[in-house]
């Protein structure tokens, strides 16, 4: 069977107008002689909206109960694309991610896909039917809804791509993937091909084209994953295995993550066992730690400093609180106006001088770097929030992204 799976996201999807649209270019790819699977967002800020309401109601909502709220979006959103294709003479049938067999595991808002169950789809396909499924959402062990957190749909799509044997198209409301964010450089220029393993970097530092665990899944399973424009009809950019770019630039990608927060924690005992059991309570509550450096011990005290997302604050705060109930000794510092800028390249590893050029243009733009962490294919920096956007711009001009 020659299958395609195709996710449109929430902006593509964000009115009638737009779902018509998407519509017209799914029909184009059947009629092109293509099975298509389709996985949609809500539309818009839907969820945003969702999420506004539970917490008007519920300052803490239950994540079950969120859970269930949040995957109502997607619901609108595949109900009104089969009706649209439908109404254009084409026969389209939708599917809740737990309807269509989507497994999960994990925590609410936070699960992870187990497995897909593929009989409802391939059944619908040999009917002649365009598929319509949900994406961001599936059900767990207890017959739950669960969410796979914010960009799961491309999670869900890739995931999709996989068991189907099939190829990902990713629409979106830009043209493909760049080296650095057209909305905070104009400049910058787009990319024609990209390897798994430098996406996923971008990815997971903040380039909010494409969720990370998608990038994840599709470098497993060498699953081509195609990222272009849901309203323009130009080439987009491929993400595939290979070093490309191994004697050429050595910069690929600059990425900002606004939505992170440093913590220090002063005077702790220069004991492993309180380390370990320190950033074990943070794994309990799913805090999932970035950068992290560790001082010298003076007279068997240590200062840690470490990253964390912005959206798990609060939880934080609470493992901070026992942690300080236990040892009355230790300070914390919470700066919660920071940015991470990276930069990401294969070419870093043939090519020498990348961190010294990186850390001079900081340094020339009087850019402070709080904490520095090093990969073989990245560089990443905590940074004042405030000096973000000079940094993206005198790091996109120095390395010609």
């Amino acid at each position: 069977m020659n299958i395609v799976v195709q996710k449109y996201g929430g902006t593509s999807v964000g009115s009638t107008e737009r779902i018509i649209n998407v519509a017209k270019r799914i029909i184009a790819k059947k009629q092109s002689g293509h099975q298509v699977v389709v996985v949609v967002s809500a539309m818009g800020k839907t969820t945003d909206d969702l999420v506004k309401l539970a917490y008007d109601i519920n300052p803490t909502p239950p994540k079950r109960e969120l859970d269930r709220l949040l995957s109502t979006g997607e619901q609108i959103s595949i109900s009104l694309l089969s009706m649209a294709l439908q109404a254009l003479g084409h026969d389209a049938i939708s599917f809740t991610g737990p309807q269509v067999g989507i497994r999960t595991s994990g925590r609410h808002t936070k699960s992870r896909i187990e497995g897909i169950d593929t009989t409802k789809i391939l059944e619908s396909l040999n009917d002649d039917k365009i598929v319509i499924i949900a994406g961001f959402q599936g059900v767990n062990e207890n017959d739950d809804v669960t969410t796979l957190g914010r960009g799961g749909s491309d999670t869900s799509a890739v995931a999709l791509a996989c068991v189907l044997e099939a190829p990902c198209e990713i629409y979106t409301d830009v043209e493909g993937i760049y080296g650095v964010d057209p909305r905070l450089y104009p400049q910058a220029k787009k990319l024609n091909t990209v390897s798994y393993e430098e996406m996923l970097e971008m990815a997971s530092l903040g380039a909010g084209v494409m969720h990370p665990r998608a990038i994840e899944l599709g470098s497993k399973y060498d699953t081509p994953i195609w990222v272009a424009s849901s309203e323009l009809e130009i080439p987009g950019t491929i993400i595939t295995k290979g070093e490309n770019n191994m004697e050429g630039q050595s910069i690929t990608g600059v990425a900002i993550d606004n939505d992170e927060i440093m913590i220090t924690i002063r005077d702790v005992p220069f004991d492993r066992n309180i380390t370990s059991q320190f950033f074990s309570q943070f794994a309990t509550k799913s805090i999932n730690i970035d950068m992290i450096s560790q001082s010298a011990p003076i007279d068997d005290l240590i200062n840690i400093s470490f990253t964390a997302p912005a959206s798990d604050l609060a939880d934080a705060k609470k493992v901070l609180a026992a942690f300080q109930e236990k040892h009355p000794g230790i300070g914390v510092i919470i700066n919660e106006q920071v940015s991470k800028l990276s930069v990401v390249g294969i070419g870093m590893r043939s090519q020498s001088g990348v961190a010294a050029k990186f850390f001079s243009l900081l340094a020339d733009n009087n850019i402070q770097m709080l904490m520095i962490t090093t990969s073989e294919i990245r560089i990443s920096c905590i940074i004042p929030e405030k000096d973000k956007d000079l940094a993206v711009t005198a790091t996109a001009q120095a390395f010609d992204l």
